[in-house]
Formats: C-alpha cells, sequence, structure tokens
C-alpha cells in the first residue's frame, strides 16, 4: 500500500505525474469542501507537500495528527511553522541547491535589466521613440560594488557571476564568513558603501522589513535594489516613497508583500523591473525541485535519513 500525502497547494503536471506513481495524493487545494476531506483522510495521511509560498498554522497542522514529514517544494519555508513541527517529531525538508544557478542567474539578469533600463528601452524601440533620437544614457556595472543580503548558497553564486562581470562584492550576514570580499555587521553601512544591493537572505519574522527606510536612504539616489528573496525582506511602503521620490536610482522586483498584488505604484517606470516571482521557474530547475521533494518522501517512507532536512531542526528531529 502506498503512503498516504496531501497537497495542499495546486501541483504542476510535470509534479503531479510521478508523486502519484509513489504515492497515494490527496488534494486538498482543489478539493470542494476541504472540511470533509480533512475528516476523511486524517487518520491515514502521513505527509504533507507545501510550496515555499504555503503558509500553514498551528492549528492546521492538528487537522492531521499522524503526520510526520513535511515536505516543501521550495528552498524558503519561512511558512511553515517550525516549532510547532518540532514538538510533535514532524520532519520539515525543502529543495536547497538545485534552484541555486537559476536564481542566481536571475538576480544577475534583473541587475542588468534594472541599471541599463533594458525593459524600458525595449518600450522605447516599440513606440517609434528611436525614430526621434537616442535613449538615455543609464549605469555601467562593471567597476561598481554590489552588496550582497545573505551570502548564503545562491548569495555566493551571484557574488561569482557578478565577479565575472568586473563587479567587487561586499556582503551582510549575522556573521563573517571564511570569503575575500569584505563583510558589513552593519546593513545601513553596507548600502551607504554600494552601487546595488540585492536581497537573497530567508524570508520570515526575523528578516521582516530588514530592508527599510534608513537602509534606502542609505543606498542613496545612485543606488539600486533588488530582491529575489521574499517580499517580506523590504518595507514596501518605504521603498515606494524612495522611488516616487528618486531617493534611489532604481528597483528590480521578483518578490512582492502580496503576492501576486502588485503596488500600482511600482509600474510603469523606466527605473523599475517587475518579475512574478520567476527566479527559479525554468522546467529544468522544477523538474529537480519536485524529485527532491520525491526523494525526501521516499527516504522517509522507507526508515532512511531524508536529504534536506532543514537546518533549524537538525539534531532536534529524527533524521
Amino acid at each position: 500500500m502506498k503512503p498516504e500525502i496531501v497537497a495542499i497547494a495546486p501541483l504542476p503536471d510535470f509534479f503531479a505525474k510521478p508523486l502519484n506513481e509513489n504515492f497515494i495524493v490527496h488534494d486538498l487545494s482543489g478539493a470542494t469542501d476541504r472540511r470533509a476531506l480533512i475528516d476523511k483522510i486524517a487518520p491515514t495521511t502521513r505527509a504533507m507537500v507545501a510550496f515555499g509560498g504555503s503558509q500553514i498554522s498551528p492549528e492546521q497542522l492538528q487537522n492531521f495528527p499522524h503526520l510526520e514529514i513535511v515536505s516543501v517544494f521550495g528552498v524558503g519555508y519561512d511558512g511553515i511553522p517550525l516549532a510547532a513541527c518540532e514538538a510533535r517529531n514532524i520532519k520539515v525538508t525543502n529543495t536547497p541547491d538545485v534552484l541555486n544557478d537559476e536564481v542566481a542567474d536571475t538576480a544577475v539578469a534583473l541587475t542588468l535589466m534594472t541599471c541599463r533600463q533594458l525593459v524600458a528601452s525595449h518600450k522605447y524601440v516599440e513606440a517609434g521613440e528611436w525614430l526621434k533620437g537616442q535613449y538615455p544614457l543609464t549605469n555601467s556595472l562593471w567597476g561598481k560594488t554590489v552588496g550582497i543580503i545573505g551570502l548564503g548558497r545562491i548569495g555566493k553564486e551571484i557574488a561569482t557571476r557578478l565577479q565575472a562581470m568586473k563587479m567587487n562584492v561586499s556582503y551582510f550576514g549575522r556573521n563573517p564568513q571564511a570569503v575575500a570580499h569584505r563583510y558589513y555587521a552593519s546593513l545601513v553601512d553596507m548600502a551607504r558603501d554600494v552601487d546595488v544591493l540585492i536581497a537573497i537572505t530567508p524570508g520570515g519574522a526575523g528578516t521582516k522589513h530588514l530592508v527599510n527606510a534608513a537602509v534606502l536612504e542609505a543606498l542613496g539616489p545612485t543606488g539600486f535594489f533588488i530582491n529575489v528573496a521574499r517580499g517580506s525582506v523590504v518595507d514596501e511602503a518605504a521603498l515606494i516613497h524612495a522611488i516616487e521620490n528618486n531617493l534611489i536610482a532604481g528597483a528590480g522586483l521578483d518578490v512582492f508583500d502580496v503576492e501576486p498584488k502588485v503596488p500600482a505604484a511600482l509600474m510603469n517606470r523606466a527605473n523599475v523591473v517587475l518579475t512574478p516571482h520567476v527566479a527559479s521557474a525554468t522546467t529544468e530547475t522544477r523538474v529537480a525541485m519536485g524529485n527532491l521533494v520525491i526523494e525526501n518522501l521516499v527516504r522517509h517512507f522507507a526508515g532512511k535519513s531524508v536529504k534536506t532536512l532543514v537546518p533549524e531542526m537538525v539534531g532536534k528531529v529524527a533524521p
């Protein structure tokens, strides 16, 4: 008998097919009567599949008294109540590493698109404006300094790419690392010294509004802000104020505070590039992420250690 799992978000076809081949999958997101389905499957459901943006309360976990593992499709897991999971010895896994290159590529592309205003210049051509004159000059990246907020796996990949583009790299984090890049213990100080500020830190309460009005003011009218982390990392109202009042030079944003709702104040600006949370959204990377979700579940149900237990749970729950 295949183990029973519950999926709390819609499953793309490339993920749903192999998931159903390995498990009995209950689709909670597509249920017409969620309460009735929960009552029916609760006694036999042993695992949950969530997505990086899923928000689960401790009370929702209580609906599944036999839950053993929550396997997250995504690197972020700030919506999973880790303390409640730990209290019940529920493992939580995510999908790190397999998306590092994709997100790093997107971060670099978003940086280049924003600083060189490539979207606005594309629209300039389409609107026939080039017939009237040249597009205004934009900003170089080579020789400039980038400050990375969160020099983790993806942050390091971003740094490597930007160094190849002849940029100088600095970083902000809780502790200095054994790397050649300049470390800042103060985000405001780093923002004051860099030309481009890139956020790639985890979301959650600990980083909420980490990029605030003071940081944006320090970044200044020649500085650009790029966010491929979580929308919650930046104070969106402060960012809008900074954009509207030319307190910073521009922004490239792949994530937003309340997705998919994007503030109208950020739209149709030459110095703002917006993408719909697609940093890891390629077929190859999403398939690899799905495979890792399934591998963690298969290993768990085979009595083996999962491959990517989230760091906060290491040593606190059975691997």
